[in-house]
């Protein structure tokens, strides 16, 4: 997997396990929140960032201890 670099890449890949209806309120406002954190995370990095993916390690999240949403 090559580094992603453009903020709709970057959502996309994201986005794309939770299987969110193209659209959709829940969809579009996720855009929207992940959108405002890159913009942000870049501003205060000072530089562009890119994000390999296939080097970060997997996470296991329990949902158990979270709830089931």
């Amino acid at each position: 997997m090559e580094a992603l670099s453009s903020p709709k890449a970057i959502i996309d890949y994201c986005l794309a396990p939770l299987d969110l209806t193209p659209g959709s309120d829940a969809e579009r406002e996720a855009r929207r929140r992940l959108e405002h954190a890159i913009k942000a995370f870049r501003q205060a990095a000072a530089r562009p960032v890119a994000v390999d993916f296939s080097t970060m390690p997997s996470v296991v999240i329990n949902e158990a201890a979270h709830g089931y949403e």
